[in-house]
């Protein structure tokens, strides 16, 4: 018998070595890597969180083909070098059928060429960056509205009311050169210019400098592409030496996590936002995504944590449609899916691997709560 077991493993061995990973037989296994420490941790967390909440539901249920879906994250502090380890990482152990919920700009940027070339699907990144998306990866399939529909609201929005002053606050990397690259675009539009830049260093809240910068310019509004604990900073500091202007966030800024660190300076602050309010119970997927929440012990809503949910959703319906087989068998499966979730739709092609284009402009109050 322990020979027997032997042989079989030496054979499983050899073919591995040979065709890594042609078909799953066992639990259907997916990579994350994403922040559970540093600055952004809130978003890594939370995004993490919505996924294993509804896998785990799944699962629960039986799986899919009696499959259990097993998430495995390994954190990378929204630092490029790591995900990219964590993504070699998971190429190598050759057991991931898909990588998915990948949170940030640049740590997909440092990831998706190692998946494309293991050929490995790379699924609903927590990021609106144009670099997954142009030009078209066979391997990279996009849940959320991009940062240039989402500046494209937010410019659109601003200058309707006669603004035309609008300074852009941005990271000093690939995601931060993506929403200023958005910004300029649909200002380019309307014949105009960004009227101030200034940046600010991954995963740091040093601001002075970039608050100097507008404190000499005076916009009227600051579009402002970073992460929670630096854009809360900046507003903090700008709002206590009397920056009169407008605070608008893309949707990767997490909306809870800022709100948690900005206190009462949150009065006013906008968000552009790609998924629908995660407390908005008209919406069937929100109610699912409540429930299972509540279930799950997991008391706080956030539109990240519900992000995680949708993309997990939509990811299983490409496995019950039989992209569980291979990793071929699932960028087919998802070439051809279209799922209305009830709230939210998102449809794929062969020619279109970009799901929505769902954007909606919110706004917090004093309190941290989210109008919409």
């Amino acid at each position: 018998m322990k020979y027997r077991n032997l042989l079989a493993f030496a054979t499983a061995s050899i073919i591995a070595t040979a065709a890594p990973l042609a078909s799953f037989a066992q639990d259907i296994v997916l990579g994350q890597s994403a922040a559970l420490t540093g600055p952004a941790q809130e978003l890594g967390k939370e995004m993490q969180l919505g996924a294993k909440v509804y896998f785990d539901a799944i699962n629960a249920a039986g799986g899919i083909r009696g499959k259990k879906i097993v998430l495995k994250t390994l954190d990378d502090g929204y630092e490029p070098p790591r995900a990219e380890a964590n993504t070699k990482q998971f190429v190598d152990d050759g057991e991931v059928l898909a990588l998915f919920g990948y949170v940030g700009t640049p740590t997909s940027a440092a990831s998706i060429p190692v998946a494309t070339k293991a050929k490995v699907p790379f699924f609903g990144a927590f990021t609106g960056a144009e670099l997954l998306r142009n030009p078209p990866n066979r391997y990279v399939f996009n849940v959320r509205a991009s940062y240039f529909d989402e500046t494209e609201a937010i410019v659109r929005q601003m200058t309707q009311g006669g603004i035309t002053k609008i300074a852009v606050f941005y990271q000093n990397d690939s995601y931060g050169q993506a929403g200023l690259a958005g910004v300029e675009r649909a200002l380019t539009r309307r014949n105009l210019q960004v009227a101030a830049k200034a940046t600010v260093e991954r995963n740091s809240t040093d601001v002075a400098a970039a608050l100097a910068t507008m404190l000499a310019a005076k916009p009227e509004v600051v579009i402002m592409i970073s992460a929670y604990s630096s854009c809360a900073e900046f507003i903090k500091q700008a709002k206590a030496k009397q920056l009169v202007a407008q605070f608008v966030n893309v949707s990767f800024v997490g909306t809870r996590a800022l709100a948690k660190a900005l206190g009462p300076a949150a009065d006013g602050v906008m968000i552009s936002q790609v998924m629908p309010p995660p407390t908005a119970n008209k919406f069937p997927i929100i109610a699912e995504y409540q429930k299972a929440m509540k279930a799950a012990g997991a008391a706080d809503l956030s539109y990240t944590s519900l992000e995680g949910y949708i993309a997990a959703k939509v990811l299983v319906e490409a496995l019950r449609r039989g992209g569980d087989a291979s990793r071929e068998a699932l960028v087919k499966a998802l070439e051809s899916l279209r799922v209305d979730l009830g709230g939210f739709t998102a449809a794929f092609a062969a020619d279109n691997h970009n799901a929505s284009k769902f954007v909606e402009m919110t706004v917090l109050n004093k309190n941290g709560e989210v109008r919409y």
